[in-house]
């Protein structure tokens, strides 16, 4: 690895940590295209690697700050942890089996969709504040 490719990583590490403890985000939205397009990994590459981070504890201390101000639902968290892991299995099988170009433009599309509908709720939100 260059000096180079480091920072670039280092870069996307960061921003992704910061994010994830500020609004929730960080492997897909920031990872998997940061590695794709700052790195040149293959989507594939990019979604394993971004798995590979998201199995070690790297979020551990922003849940302490959240668990600390009251703000963790525990039932809710271990449900979806629980089925996110079960449903990991069967979603990297089916991406495998498919062409990198389609998992890309299936993974921008959910973005876009998820963004527009983000944008329009807070723009409904930030709009109604107001009155």
């Amino acid at each position: 690895m260059t000096v180079q490719t480091i920072l670039i990583l280092f870069s996307i590490g960061i921003s992704a940590g910061i994010l994830s403890g500020f609004v929730g985000v960080g492997g897909g939205i920031i990872i998997v295209p940061a590695l794709v397009f700052a790195v040149g990994l293959s989507q594939h590459e990019a979604q394993g690697t971004s798995l590979f981070i998201l199995s070690m504890p790297v979020v551990l201390l922003g849940v302490i700050n959240y668990w600390k101000s009251g703000d963790v639902n525990w039932k809710y968290g271990l449900v979806v942890a629980f089925t996110f892991f079960v449903g990991a299995y069967f979603g990297s099988k089916l991406s495998l089996k498919l062409q990198p170009g389609l998992v890309k433009f299936i993974f921008g599309l959910l973005m876009a969709v998820v963004s527009i509908k983000l944008i329009l709720s807070g723009y409904t939100s930030i709009s109604s504040d107001g009155d």
